[in-house]
């Protein structure tokens, strides 16, 4: 199945829902099983983001829908990146 980063920022909205709500956090995750990916692991960072999510979903289409799902809530934007493993890459460019 595809990888993806999905690197996220909190808005001020964000921030106060997290105070507020830390468990938050876990039921995001289960918002995009229900979207049809899955989250594989997740970081909180230190930086110009927040969080770095590494999920799987079977397409890019199904990535897009979760990423404009969630960054619709307002409590955070997204940046999400397409991840190959090293075997695929090296494979991509042999």
């Amino acid at each position: 199945m595809p990888t993806y980063v999905l690197l996220s920022k909190l808005t001020p909205q964000g921030v106060q829902t997290l105070r507020s709500n830390p468990q938050r956090l876990r039921e995001v995750n289960r918002d995009v099983e229900e979207l049809g990916a899955r989250v594989v692991h997740q970081w909180a960072t230190l930086g110009p983001y927040d969080f770095v999510n590494v999920v799987e979903a079977a397409d890019a289409e199904t990535i897009a829908r979760v990423s404009v799902a969630l960054g619709a809530r307002g409590s955070a934007s997204f940046q999400t990146l397409t991840a190959l493993s090293i075997d695929e890459f090296l494979n991509a460019i042999s």
